[in-house]
Order: C-alpha cells, then structure tokens, then sequence
C-alpha cells in the first residue's frame, strides 16, 4: 500500500504543477482574469473542448496545446495507476494466501487464534514476544492487516473461523492451543464445539463476554473460559486492596529489558535428572529460577505442591512451575534435556 500511495502522491503533485503553470500562464494573457484562466486550464487539462473563454493568439495556443498533452499523458497515468494497483493487489494476495498455505504445511505445535479484535491482538502480542508460532483465522481485511503491522510473517487465514473448514486450513489438529477471542459468544461457542470435535486433545481458552455464557462455553469443549468484564473488576479492587501484590504481578507479566517470568517446565522422559530431588538438582544455584511448584503426572490427582520441599523427587512427566528471566528458563531446558 506505501508504495501505491506514494505513486498517487507523485501523480497528484505532477497535475497541481500543471494547474498552476496553465493558471499563470492563461492569466497573462490579455483579458483573462484569474477565474478564466482557471476555468481555461482545467477543460484543457481535462480535454473536453468547450469554446475559448477569449481567442487565444499564437502563444494562448502553444499553451493549451502543452496543457492538453500533460492532460492526457495525466489521465493515462491515472488510469493506468488504478489498473496497476488492482492488479498488483490481487496479485500479491494469492501469492500471500500461496505462502501462507505452503508454510501452513510444515508448522506445527503453534496456537490457533480465533479473531483479531482487542483481545486476539493482545494474544498475539503475548506469543509474539514469547516467540511461540501461532496462525491466526480472521475474516476482517482491516483486522488482519493489524496484524501484518505487529508481524509481517504472521500466518493469517482471511476466513470464517466458525467453519470447519477454516480451522482444518488453520491445521488444528496439529496445534497445541486454539485461543476463541471472537466478538461473538455465540461464534466462539461454535468454534469451541468444532474444533473439540477436530481435536478431542487440544487445549481451548475462550473469551466470553457475558458472563451467563461462560459454562456454556466450557461445556462446549473450552479447557479454559475468561471474562474481560470480571477478570477487569477483580484486577481493579486488587489494585485497591493488595496493591503491592499487584505491582510484583504487574513486574512478572509485563515484558522489559530483562522480562521476569512465570513458565511451566515439563520433565522429558530421558532428563539426566530424573530420580534426583530438588535439592540434588540445584535448579536455583544452577539457573537463578525460583522453583514455586512442581505438579506430578502420577500422583495426587495431578494437584500442584506450592513452595516444595528439597525431598522432592523429580519425576518423568512432572511439570515444574518456575520464576526467572527468559535466559534462566532456557538453561533450565539444557539442564532437563528438554
């Protein structure tokens, strides 16, 4: 679109130049004033051929001949301009679509996001600095082109995302995660209930905007159902309530220079640390990470043990909950296998 824009701009300025050359130029004439001459150099511009406003002498005519020329070089660059631009857009967005399909192929482990609107930009902002893939289905040109702002090698699927179709396009049933941010509760209801059907093992968070609607949506197949009216409302008198709890909070979610972050780790099967407890680990000496909790696969319910003990033993499958910047995380990784 910049460069269209810049063309337009170029055109614009070439026939203002020649407006206000044919202007002066009919203005000093004999017996032309300045509406005139304006009038004159607009139908010559325009190559409509009304009569002469005054006979016009040798000069008057080697004028309107040089303003009739640059008019019609003028309208035939405009038209071909609009030609250009049509073309080249729709041109540029099958080879767009084209791409994003090939890519599609290969992609894999990434979050479906269902809308663009407030909340999906908020999302995608989010998997952008965490740097996760993520495809993004939206049928708003406007909305996706937002998007294309925030990354310009996003994966936008311009469709229905309450189509099965779109969704299979959108490779659901390769992906990790599948956010429902639509403006609709019930459009987010059908993408719930579709892509469950698509993938019975996908986790799903869906936004509801009313509340009545919320066990709905987990009733749908939502693993997980947030309200931006009652998540606001509680923020808000937390602010009031705790608010230095919420200031750490705000410290940890909020990226900067050096992000602090809460992250979940999974033990792979073959981590050099499986069998050994906390304290044989040294996760914190190691890392830097503050170990909050650790979740087992295979005991107590798949419940979280807060703040854990050095006894704690480190199992396959078991699920760390740990506090530190992106550099710790990643070391934490190596330190496990991962």
């Amino acid at each position: 679109m910049r460069i269209f824009r810049r063309r337009f701009e170029l055109l614009l300025w070439y026939l203002a130049i020649l407006v206000v050359v044919g202007t002066a130029g009919f203005a000093a004439l004999p017996g032309y004033d300045f509406s005139d001459a304006l009038y004159m150099t607009v139908i010559t511009l325009s190559a409509v051929g009304y009569e002469e406003v005054q006979p016009l002498g040798d000069a008057g005519r080697a004028l309107a001949t040089f303003l009739l020329m640059g008019g019609i070089t003028g309208m035939g660059l405009w038209f071909a301009l609009i030609t250009s631009s049509i073309v080249e857009m729709d041109l540029a967005h099958v080879f767009r679509t084209r791409r994003t399909m090939k890519t599609l192929e290969k992609t894999t482990q990434h979050i479906v996001v269902c809308g663009a609107g407030r909340t999906g930009i908020q999302v995608i902002k989010e998997l952008i600095s965490s740097d996760i893939p993520y495809v993004v289905i939206e049928r708003n040109p406007d909305k996706a082109d937002r998007v294309r702002d925030l990354d310009e090698d996003a994966l936008i699927l311009e469709a229905d995302a309450t189509k099965d179709e779109a969704l299979l396009q959108a490779r659901v049933g390769y992906a990790r995660g599948l956010v429902a941010a639509l403006s609709l509760d019930t459009d987010n209801l059908f993408v719930c209930l579709s892509a469950r059907d698509l993938q019975p093992n996908l986790t799903i968070v869906a936004r509801a905007r009313e509340e009545m609607t919320m066990g709905k949506l987990a009733t749908a197949g939502a693993d997980h159902v947030v309200s931006p009216n009652i998540s606001g409302g509680i923020r808000m008198a937390s602010l009031l309530l705790r608010p230095q709890v919420m200031s750490f909070l705000d410290v940890v979610m909020r990226t900067g220079q050096e992000p602090l972050l809460l992250e979940e780790v999974e033990v792979p099967g073959g981590s050099p640390l499986l069998g050994t407890t906390l304290a044989e680990a040294q996760i914190p000496r190691k890392t830097g990470l503050i170990v909050i909790a650790i979740k087992h696969r295979d005991e107590r319910h798949g419940t979280f043990i807060y703040n854990p003990g050095p006894e704690e033993e480190i199992r396959a499958g078991d699920t760390l909950i740990v506090m530190g910047n992106t550099r710790q995380i990643g070391q934490l990784g190596q330190t496990l296998g991962v």
